[in-house]
């Protein structure tokens, strides 16, 4: 490799770990964020919210790689362009594969990257997530035997315990059950305790009373000296895990079992996700070459046109659109899964045709106009903002 190459292949490199690294953290945030409930619904700890979060990590990176790869790329080479090395490189006689080579050498190790991601650590995630999941669930005991705060066991079901007894026993022991359309179920017992009978898990509840709420809104009052709540089916059916296709390895989507229940209830859905799985790695490639295509010729400062980067993305953001809109309709139209391996191969081709000829891919102009027509539009508003906060407009010359 000559060092012109691996300077541009050094540069885009370093820009494109940093585009992950940061996209990672912003979408990855808003993924945690959603299962902070593991901890607060289900009395988990601090570590098995931190598992679980890094678990989202190989979710997200086969649909981040891409657009890193296309920032890393089209920034580059804007900023070549900017500080006149494209010139000097035309200029010195260097054919265009000298800066085609280092970011297809780059976009094809993002892809390979992004294969093993998606074929073998992003399963392997999903399954020990849904395990999590399902043992947190299951744990019912440490659920509601904390003192003093509402837990919800099912839907429509919560359970409050005032306190733990020296003896091992529950105080103020709290049931609202709303399981029943239009029936409303309130426990309430001075103490209690749980036990386990005939391999059943059962709240046994002492000296107290029953609340029934009908459909036509009268209450009725029952006392009762001894009640046992039978919580045995909701820790069977937590320890359930449940795998849906997503949560598969590759090797059992290609030769799936007769008695999964959703390979029997629709077959599509592993050949959908097995395509998927086949066609997202081949994003990093095609995304690479529309960046070349926008951004990897030298451009004179003076011609007016939207930055490389706004043109790149735009035109990347259409193309993954196609994709997930194929991807998803495959699930249900078997003859759609020849356009999720179409897509990403004729926007690698489009590209290429662009490069091949010597055009430069931009968008049209009416779009262009209104994508900086909406962006002077931002501009001013931020420029506004500013004065607003910085204590109103400039100060003027005096005449």
């Amino acid at each position: 490799m000559k060092v012109v190459e691996r300077y541009i292949l050094r540069r885009a490199f370093a820009v494109f770990i940093a585009a992950l690294t940061w996209t990672l953290v912003i979408v990855w945030t808003t993924q945690v964020l959603g299962r902070i409930d593991l901890v607060t619904d289900s009395g988990q700890s601090a570590l098995t919210f931190f598992e679980v979060a890094a678990l989202i990590l190989p979710t997200l990176i086969p649909i981040v790689v891409p657009f890193a790869v296309t920032i890393g790329v089209a920034l580059t080479l804007s900023s070549m362009n900017s500080d006149s090395e494209l010139v000097v490189l035309n200029a010195a006689g260097a054919s265009r594969m000298t800066v085609i080579r280092p970011i297809l050498i780059l976009a094809v190790g993002a892809s390979v990257f992004s294969l093993l991601v998606h074929n073998v650590a992003d399963p392997m995630a999903r399954q020990r997530n849904r395990e999590l999941i399902a043992s947190s669930r299951a744990d019912l005991l440490s659920l509601i035997i904390q003192e003093g705060t509402f837990r919800k066991v099912d839907e429509g079901l919560f359970v409050q315990v005032g306190e733990r007894l020296p003896n091992g026993g529950l105080g103020s022991i709290f049931v609202a059950d709303s399981r029943e359309p239009n029936v409303d179920l309130v426990y309430y017992a001075k103490d209690g305790a749980f036990i386990e009978r005939d391999s059943k898990q059962m709240l046994v509840m002492n000296d107290g009373v029953i609340h029934r709420k009908a459909p036509g809104g009268e209450v009725s009052v029952i006392s009762f000296d001894s009640y046992a709540f039978d919580l045995s089916e909701f820790s069977a059916v937590a320890k359930e895990v449940t795998m849906q296709p997503k949560d598969r390895s590759t090797p059992y989507l290609m030769n799936p079992s007769p008695s999964d229940k959703y390979y029997q209830r629709n077959p599509r859905l592993f050949t959908a996700e097995l395509d998927r799985r086949f066609t997202e790695w081949l994003y990093p490639i095609a995304f690479a070459l529309i960046a070349l295509a926008v951004a990897g010729d030298a451009r004179s400062h003076r011609e007016a046109r939207i930055h490389p980067l706004v043109t790149t993305i735009t035109i990347a953001l259409f193309f993954r659109w196609l994709g997930f809109f194929a991807g998803s309709k495959a699930e249900t139209v078997a003859w759609v899964r020849y356009a999720v391996y179409a897509v990403p191969i004729v926007t690698a081709l489009i590209a290429i045709w662009f490069i091949r000829t010597n055009r430069s891919m931009e968008l049209p102009v009416s779009v262009a106009d209104r994508i900086a027509s909406v962006w002077a539009q931002i501009r001013d508003r931020i420029t506004a903002l500013r004065l607003r906060l910085g204590g109103g407009a400039p100060h003027q010359g005096a005449a």
